[in-house]
């Protein structure tokens, strides 16, 4: 097989990387924010808070993420009038998503710890929200990590998705080149090699983490 197509589509496809990890990390850590309040929410007395990080999460799980992604770029915009850009919308997808999936980690991870851990807090004199802080999330932070990390991953591959709203990541590189030089066999073999290469990447590094972690 000639490889000469390789000095174009490798270059197409690392411009791309740039913007799916760009989206993955920028996403994941606006959905860790928003997966953390939800999960603490879900273990929480607040009815109401409660409910609604419920009505979320349902949402969420129950659609799929290139629905979403549709939905957040072809309707949204129209229906409040304002132009988003589709890596703005591919962030907030990503976002969205993943926040949905960490709430259950968070909650999880929370619900897990030892209610020794708030007793003796209180035993020391330490206020609800210091028990939290400095007895309840550090090991919950912990637990959930190879959880966040799973997720994280997930998220690396969901960007493939966005390619349906036209955002240049790695996918939608490809599909560009295909189209443009007729080369699907070697230019989508290409692409799944070069996944199969950075997710192996970010696999290894995982565990890692967790082997420095136990």
């Amino acid at each position: 097989m000639n490889m000469k197509f390789l000095d174009v589509l490798l270059p197409m496809m690392f411009d791309g990387l740039k913007l799916t990890i760009l989206i993955a990390v920028v996403g994941i850590g606006i959905g860790f924010l928003i997966g953390s309040l939800c999960g603490y929410l879900l273990q929480s007395k607040y009815k109401i808070g409660k409910a609604i990080a419920e009505v979320y999460i349902w949402i969420i799980r129950a659609t799929p993420l290139m629905v979403q992604a549709l939905y957040g770029y072809f309707v949204i915009p129209k229906l409040f009038g304002v132009d988003i850009s589709s890596t703005i919308v591919g962030i907030g997808v990503i976002a969205l998503n993943s926040g949905a999936f960490i709430s259950e980690i968070v909650k999880g991870a929370l619900m897990g710890i030892d209610p020794g851990q708030k007793e003796a807090g209180a035993s020391l004199g330490l206020t609800s929200t210091q028990t939290m802080l400095h007895l309840v999330i550090p090991p919950a932070f912990k637990s959930a990590l190879p959880a966040l990390f799973n997720q994280f991953i997930t998220s690396v591959k969901d960007t493939a998705l966005l390619s349906a709203i036209a955002v240049n990541e790695i996918t939608h590189q490809a599909q560009a080149y295909a189209a443009l030089s007729f080369k699907a066999i070697p230019t989508y073999t290409a692409l799944a090699v070069f996944y199969l290469i950075i997710l192996s990447i970010l696999i290894i590094v995982q565990k890692q983490i967790e082997r420095k972690m136990r």
